[in-house]
């Protein structure tokens, strides 16, 4: 069990964080209580079905909806021709960049069709049924253009982009000069790797209830990962000022990274409330969830490196082709990792896209790292088996003490200690070192091992605490629980912080209403907001130092603020604890029935080693010099191969992770459970399958998109290394669920090879690739 950072302390703590707390939401769960976006009783609600299109390029030549209206409790049927009008649209550059929502496109604003699955009417009915059997009724003919379904189209222009990524990213990287280092290398390896489509499949599909209470004022209960980014797209849309529009999201049936931005089902089911007066309630089916939400695109890596014979990288050379949408420059940027994970002196990425007839691909977990460190840790087992090195050596022979890309030293690193306990826990000594060589009876074994890595994003939120004279809290954020444990962990957080037990904390998110927070996504809402919590809570004590020294009743009357200690809700002075007073009699004494305090909590600025959380000296201390900040961990997979089948069975599985403070050692565990299973099924079974000659998915259900069951996941041991990091933020907290992926389908991969001496470098790794790959 994790030991307390010693900027923590002094605080007053009844020492809840870290521990294996059950999940203070789970019973409202278990018991129904817990309300999704779709389960809202709203008086008079009404509900929305999207018709969408069977073509995926074209125009709409006509929409009959005569048959559609006359249908028993229809409401209205919205088309291009009659749904109210937006104030902005994402449909140009200026606007997308206003609204901030990667969506690209607003369906119903054209006759345009750009994509099969894409909105052409939405359909309000008093059930949902009706609504449904209506949606049916409608009839659209279109004038037919031939799509192009992917990159791989012999139709299909390939271009080099100036940015991808929403233009967060470059199309082209350069750090020395890799060409020439790799003409001169040794040792040269490359391999090409493709990855699948995949799609997020949450348990909750997307689903929105819109309520009007005026004209100009809209509550929205939305399955989104980000309440604040949702508000802010909407009322740019909308011409409404931010704080007439309010998005509330209690609770959330997974994400992925899907929920991450505010998408055209959304906006439709807005306008049609306003169109019907009444509030409409609109859920994506899942079919529609394949079409409505994004993906991760499909792509084709390139990666060559240049070594020494002994090993040590010279030269890394990154391509990468993917398809993208009509309208946007949107890639998983792969090569961040590529250029960061090891010490190498020359690096090189390009990035080219083709535009399809698709819906914009989107963040997708652990977005660039985890396709990126397929690629990375595969050639990196190529070179470790080409020059006779233990996989994990090699490794550690190109170590990186300092971020490669920068020069900057690392807040903190621990990925040696996560080779060292990984090995220990798994037994990679015990591992015959020879591909192909270890059996159990006819069944091929291999062992896999792969590195993990996630860039710390900055980021920055609110937070509130009221402190009542009766013994409890309120503490309230605006961030998202994705099902993770957000309600539990800050529950924690503030139970330390205020020196209360978790059963006088009542912690509340997921409405704009609260203090703004960042997006749950990109591992940043932990940090961020516990962050923010803890200095709200030092914000309320601060505030009860003050009233203590000036009141002549106090036994601290007199005293120095930074004289002045808290333990256990009880302010005392440091010399001599006796000498104090319980808060709730110092506030009763004021007349105080609560007293209530905020804080902004964000990465990139912490605590240094030994501060203390006293009220003096509380605050944030910028580091002395930058740091470049990012969580690290390794995967150890063993699998079962059978020769005959190409079935491949992942038999155990090992990862140690070095992420910062660990808040709950239970929700964390299963944190990285959950991102490993998540890779395992990229690595060996997620597959989207696009129709080349009419764009249109062909396994759009859970049918056909084979994700992991039980069945097909061991037991997995998960531990983490107590790692301290005195400047990422005022908890010492990375964010767990993105590097959780990471190297997952490598490891996997790496084990297969182990197992069977053939390369798969094409994602997922089916048993029809396994049989038809000659050993190498």
């Amino acid at each position: 069990m994790e030991t307390e950072p010693s900027f923590f302390e002094t605080s007053p703590t009844p020492n809840v964080v870290g521990k294996p707390l059950n999940r203070v939401d789970g019973r409202d769960k278990v018991m129904g209580r817990a309300k999704y976006s779709a389960e809202y009783p709203i008086p008079g609600l009404t509900y929305g079905v999207l018709k969408t299109s069977d073509i995926a390029k074209g125009k709409i030549q006509n929409i009959d909806t005569s048959a559609a209206a006359k249908a028993p409790g229809v409401l209205a049927i919205y088309t291009h021709l009659n749904i109210p009008k937006l104030a902005v649209t994402p449909n140009d550059a200026e606007g997308k960049k206003a609204i901030g929502a990667p969506m690209g496109f607003m369906p119903l604003t054209s006759d345009v069709i750009h994509y099969a699955g894409q909105p052409v009417a939405v359909v309000v009915a008093d059930t949902f049924e009706r609504a449904t059997h209506a949606a049916d009724l409608v009839r659209v003919t279109y004038l037919t253009e031939q799509p192009i379904a992917a990159y791989t189209d012999p139709k299909a222009k390939i271009f080099d982009p100036q940015k991808i990524q929403d233009g967060k990213t470059d199309g082209k990287t350069r750090r020395g000069d890799a060409r020439a280092a790799l003409a001169s290398a040794p040792v040269q390896l490359t391999g090409v790797f493709t990855h699948a489509i995949n799609h997020h499949n949450p348990m909750e599909p997307g689903a929105t209830t819109a309520v009007w209470e005026a004209p100009d004022r809209l509550t929205v209960y939305e399955s989104t990962q980000g309440v604040t980014r949702t508000q802010k797209a909407l009322s740019t849309m909308l011409g409404l000022p931010q704080d007439q529009v309010r998005v509330i999201t209690k609770y959330l049936g997974g994400g992925f990274g899907c929920k991450g931005s505010c998408w055209p089902h959304t906006v439709l089911t807005v306008l049609a409330a306003k169109g019907v007066g009444r509030p409409v309630k609109l859920s994506l089916t899942r079919k529609q969830q394949f079409t409505s939400m994004g993906h991760r695109e499909d792509q084709t890596q390139t990666l060559t490196l240049g070594a020494t014979k002994e090993g040590k990288l010279t030269a890394l050379i990154h391509e990468k082709t993917s398809t993208t949408s009509p309208w946007d420059n949107y890639a998983e940027s792969n090569s961040k990792i590529i250029n960061m994970l090891y010490d190498c002196p020359n690096f090189e990425a390009s990035y080219q896209l083709a535009r399809g007839n698709v819906m914009t691909s989107t963040f997708t977990r652990a977005p660039g790292e985890a396709p990126g460190s397929f690629a990375l840790e595969s050639l990196m087992d190529d070179l470790a088996y080409k020059l006779n090195i233990d996989p994990i050596q090699i490794r550690l022979l190109n170590h990186a003490d300092k971020d490669p890309t920068n020069g900057q030293p690392w807040s903190s690193k621990s990925l040696k200690e996560c080779y060292a306990r990984g090995a220990e826990l798994f037994g990679w000594s015990k591992r015959n070192p020879k591909a192909g060589a270890t059996r159990n009876g006819r069944l091929l074994v291999g062992m896999g091992m792969a590195t993990a890595s996630y860039p710390v994003h900055n980021s920055q939120g609110m937070a509130r605490v009221r402190l009542y004279a009766d013994g409890h809290a309120v503490v309230q954020s605006g961030a998202t629980d994705l099902g993770t444990g957000t309600y539990t962990v800050m529950t924690q957080v503030a139970a330390d912080s205020l020196g209360l037990p978790p059963e006088k904390i009542r912690f509340e998110l997921g409405d704009t209403k609260l203090p703004t927070a960042p997006n749950s996504g990109g591992s940043v809402a932990a940090g961020t907001v516990s962050s923010s919590v803890y200095m709200a809570a030092q914000d309320v004590w601060e505030r009860l130092t003050k009233l203590a020294i000036k009141d002549k009743k106090s036994p601290l009357f007199g005293a120095k603020a930074e004289e002045v200690a808290i333990e256990n809700g009880r302010l005392q002075l440091k010399k001599n604890k006796a000498k104090g007073e319980d808060y709730m009699a110092l506030m009763k004494r004021a007349g105080l029935d609560d007293i209530e305090g905020s804080g902004n909590g964000k990465y990139g600025a912490g605590y240094e080693t030994g501060q203390s959380a006293s009220p003096a000296d509380s605050g944030y201390k910028e580091p002395p010099a930058a740091h470049s900040m990012h969580s690290f961990g390794a995967h150890f997979c063993e699998v079962q191969v059978d020769p005959d089948l190409g079935t491949v069975r992942v038999t155990r599985w090992v990862s140690v992770h070095g992420a910062g403070r660990i808040l709950n050692a239970k929700t964390a565990r299963s944190q990285i459970i959950g991102g490993s299973i998540f890779g395992i099924g990229a690595a060996l079974m997620e597959a989207t399958h696009r129709d080349n000659q009419f764009a249109r998915y062909v396994n759009a259900d859970l049918a056909d998109y084979h994700i992991p069951v039980n069945a097909d996941i061991p037991d997995m041991t998960v531990e983490f290394i107590d790692e301290r990091d005195p400047y990422i933020n005022a908890m010492g907290v990375k964010g767990i669920g993105e590097i959780s992926m990471v190297g997952v389908s490598a490891a996997v991969g790496n084990a297969i090879f182990h197992a069977t001496g053939k390369r798969v470098r094409d994602l997922p790794m089916t048993p029809d690739k396994i049989l038809a790959t000659k050993p190498v």
